[in-house]
């Protein structure tokens, strides 16, 4: 017998579709519907509410082999699908994340084809695997933030058994894995939930209606989101989450979900024998989503920091429109590395306000914090989803990522970043419904239009040529330019592993001097010094030392290396900066 189980308080009947055979179901008082049936193990089912006919996909489904308007399928990994059992996990401090997108990492753009890569990105050297959204999503493909039976995984990238393959071989490989998890919002086709509770607040966010977090019958609705969570990590053996947009997180219970989550986790890991980790995507500049629980913080393990982004991006390429308005110069570039933040309690022109809140670098180590010139947002909500590489030079790269994986933060790159790629991350889409399909597309070139683009120039979402021409090139890797760049991440990734003075985490140990005129840096982190040139011209900056790692071979003269323009090096220091 299996018992199946559904939280449906808003209708008045519900009833269970077994392979087209209807049965009756219990209700209880808590709202929740059961019945036991005997079925096979991958019987397909699904939920009548009412009169209405139609069979409604399970909220808690396992799997949409169908699409998410169809029935749910029960499911479980065949035996002896996991080989991991000797996975000991491993922590994310420090560590250099790879945040990929399933879709268009590969040509074929699924699981079973991204295993095939994996050996590159160890030889890489980088230590996670992170998943853009993998549950379920209306159509064949998409970024995945437009999920709406986030229990299941979407099955044009291979379903739930497609995914533990994937996980399996990337513990085989040593690597960890993250599953980018949106909690804040629900996609415009396939969203049932209002129709079996009050999934939905009376709130709203830039995506739609706030999910229920903190109104009458919200428990229940947080109780879905834990433990979807908590599937992740412990059905499918994930080191981890990514959290989506949590400032779109309307909570205002005393226990924010965040912080319940977080315990959640612990609880977890602690089952489990292996460390697991919450990355909280946040635009508040808030260092309570990183304080332990028992300082009165939430406990996440980390948070991407936008600010670093912006901080380097802007120093090297000039880029000054939108949020990028406050950002610029050496001086913001030097402040945003030595504190984490840059708008700490301090004015935003973008924001018209106060924003932030400084963070106490005595007590959290900058490993809390992702540093990474590159992300599917900054990329993908570009108008037309350019990359870096297809405006700046390789040495302009180059010293980007000298910046982002030299710094004591955690370290990420976004898929290709590290030889330059130069096929864009656009935004697309393939929604089934005509009407849909036409909103999105004219949605997107009226929000571009607004800001003087013309809307003939942003790509049609909806055009498969799209989704195409975001596929990674993989010629391109070992091509000129494109393999100096390669081989110049691998180095730096190394140096991070080898080199003590770059792990250290602790931002009050790093010096940094710096010339706004001249436009070079220099982070001092121990005996090594990472120096910067901005410019386009040569520089000379006033520190020497043998020299470990270069973009272009530097010269010395008169006591101070010489760095031609956009270039770096890392400096074994025989003349360190001056202390602060």
């Amino acid at each position: 017998m299996t018992e199946f189980a559904v939280w449906a308080p808003n209708p008045r009947i519900v009833r269970l579709d077994v392979d087209g055979t209807m049965h009756e179901m219990t209700r209880s008082d808590d709202g929740w519907w059961r019945a036991e049936v005997t079925c096979p193990d991958d019987a397909r089912y699904g939920f009548v509410l009412d009169d209405d006919p139609k069979v409604l996909p399970d909220p808690r489904s396992p799997r949409q082999p169908d699409g998410v308007h169809e029935r749910s399928q029960l499911w479980q990994p065949a035996p002896g699908a996991w080989t991991d059992a000797g996975w000991a996990g491993k922590s994310i401090a420090g560590a250099v994340i790879y945040e990929l997108h399933t879709g268009t990492f590969t040509p074929e753009g699924t699981f079973d084809s991204a295993i095939e890569k994996l050996d590159y990105l160890v030889d890489l050297g980088v230590d996670f695997v992170e998943l853009m959204p993998v549950n379920a999503f209306s159509g064949t493909h998409g970024w995945g933030y437009d999920g709406v039976l986030w229990y299941a995984v979407h099955e044009p990238y291979g379903g739930p058994d497609g995914l533990v393959r994937l996980i399996d071989a990337c513990h085989a490989r040593g690597l960890g894995v993250l599953i980018d998890a949106v909690f804040n919002h629900l996609g415009p086709s396939g969203n049932y939930l209002p129709r079996f509770g009050p999934y939905f607040s009376a709130g709203e966010n830039p995506w739609g209606s706030s999910i229920n977090l903190s109104d009458a019958d919200a428990d229940e609705v947080r109780t879905y989101i834990i433990e979807c969570a908590l599937r992740w990590m412990r059905d499918f053996h994930a080191d981890g989450l990514r959290l989506d947009a949590v400032h779109a997180l309307m909570d205002n219970t005393a226990i924010h979900i965040l912080e319940e989550l977080s315990a959640e986790t612990d609880t977890l890991a602690e089952q489990l024998g292996r460390p697991l980790s919450l990355i909280a995507e946040s635009d508040l500049n808030d260092p309570r989503l990183i304080t332990p629980r028992d300082r009165g913080g939430y406990g996440l393990t980390a948070q991407w920091d936008d600010d670093i982004h912006h901080a380097i991006h802007t120093a090297v390429s000039g880029e000054r429109q939108g949020y990028y308005a406050d950002f610029g110069s050496l001086q913001t570039l030097a402040t945003t590395l030595k504190n984490g933040y840059f708008h700490a309690g301090t004015y935003s022109s973008f924001r018209h306000r106060r924003h932030g809140r400084p963070l106490d670098t005595t007590t959290i180590p900058a490993t809390r914090l992702l540093a990474y010139t590159l992300t599917h947002d900054q990329v993908g909500n570009r108008a037309v989803g350019d990359r870096p590489s297809q405006r700046l030079t390789f040495g302009q790269l180059a010293v980007k990522a000298a910046l982002a994986l030299g710094s004591p933060y955690t370290a990420m790159l976004f898929m290709g970043e590290e030889w330059g790629s130069s096929s864009p991350f656009q935004f697309f889409s393939s929604h089934p419904e005509p009407e849909l399909a036409r909103a999105t597309a004219e949605g997107r070139k009226a929000e571009f239009a607004e800001h003087g683009w013309d809307a003939d120039e942003i790509p049609d979402p909806q055009d498969p040529a799209t989704f195409q021409r975001s596929k990674l090139n993989w010629d391109e890797v070992g091509e000129g330019e494109h393999g100096r760049l390669h081989a110049i991440y691998r180095r730096l990734i190394a140096l991070r592993k080898t080199e003590p003075d770059l792990a250290d985490p602790w931002l009050d140990h790093m010096r940094i001097e710096f010339d706004e005129a001249q436009r070079w840096i220099v982070m001092q982190r121990g005996a090594l010094s990472i120096a910067c040139n901005l410019g386009a011209e040569a520089v000379k900056i006033p520190v020497t030392g043998e020299v470990v790692l270069a973009w272009d071979e530097p010269g010395t003269e008169s006591g101070m290396t010489v760095l031609g323009g956009h270039s770096f090096a890392i400096l074994r220091t025989v003349n360190p900066l001056s202390t602060d």
